[in-house]
């Protein structure tokens, strides 16, 4: 086979990194390789490409068969197009003079090119941040509406209840004069039965002891009475003894 121009990977993994080397084609892709010509890093914007040119346009006119990725890495630099006016130079289609004015003229809208692509990039990263930025503060913003809206409710809604409140609050009032006047007249009230009960409860022993007087003092006037009454019988049989004692004296005597 052939001397290839090929990628050999290097770097992590999710961040490839490149060595653009001179490699038989019949050996791996990361094995032996004949001769490095160069370093690729796609991971940058454009990507950053390092080459050997002339070490590169060597191997190229020598028939070594870059791989498509390789050519277009050696295009972007400018050899292929090199080895595109070599040939013709030999060809004599023009003169090696020619062929450099062509180059470098190439070479200069290629940088220029490269340098509107790489400015555009930066602008456009300018862009998506000032765009971010823009949404960002779009969302604060309505965020913020939001918020004084809910304030707004909320404020509303408790000078709702504070209005309310002081309406409802002299009916409170009056109804607690209305109460505190009742209130004292209950007191007073509970206050009465309270002292009669007491009053009830102190006299009760009294009343009592008065019930007991009463009692004894009944029955001791219905003894009296009993006396009483029993006395005048007692008179009446003494004086019909009496009489009959002296009724014996007069007979004796007789």
């Amino acid at each position: 086979m052939p001397t290839r121009i090929r990628l050999q990977r290097k770097g992590k993994k999710g961040q490839p990194f490149y060595h653009l080397v001179v490699a038989d084609g019949r050996a791996p892709r990361d094995g032996k390789f004949i001769e490095r010509l160069g370093t690729y890093n796609p991971m940058t914007h454009p990507a950053t490409i390092n080459i050997d040119f002339d070490r590169a346009l060597h191997w190229v006119q020598v028939g070594a068969s870059p791989s498509d990725t390789a050519r277009s890495i050696l295009s972007t630099k400018g050899v292929m197009m090199k080895h595109h006016l070599l040939k013709g130079v030999a060809k004599g289609a023009h003169t090696e003079e020619e062929a450099e004015e062509k180059f470098q003229a190439w070479l200069k809208e290629k940088e220029a090119r490269i340098e509107q692509a790489r400015k555009d990039e930066e602008l456009s990263k300018k862009e998506k941040v000032k765009k971010r930025l823009e949404e960002e503060r779009k969302i604060n913003e309505a965020r913020a509406a939001e918020l004084s809206k809910k304030l707004a409710k909320e404020s509303l809604k408790v000078e709702e209840g504070a209005a309310e409140a002081q309406e409802e609050t002299p009916a409170e009032e009056s109804k607690q004069e209305e109460t505190a006047a009742e209130k004292p007249e209950e007191k007073k009230e509970e206050k009465a039965e309270e002292k009669k009960e007491e009053v009830k409860a102190e006299t009760k022993p009294e009343e009592k002891a008065e019930e007991k007087k009463e009692e004894k003092e009944a029955k001791a006037e219905e003894k009296k009475a009993e006396k009483a009454e029993e006395k005048p019988e007692a008179k009446e049989e003494a004086k019909d003894a009496g009489k009959e004692e002296e009724e014996k004296k007069a007979d004796d005597k007789a």
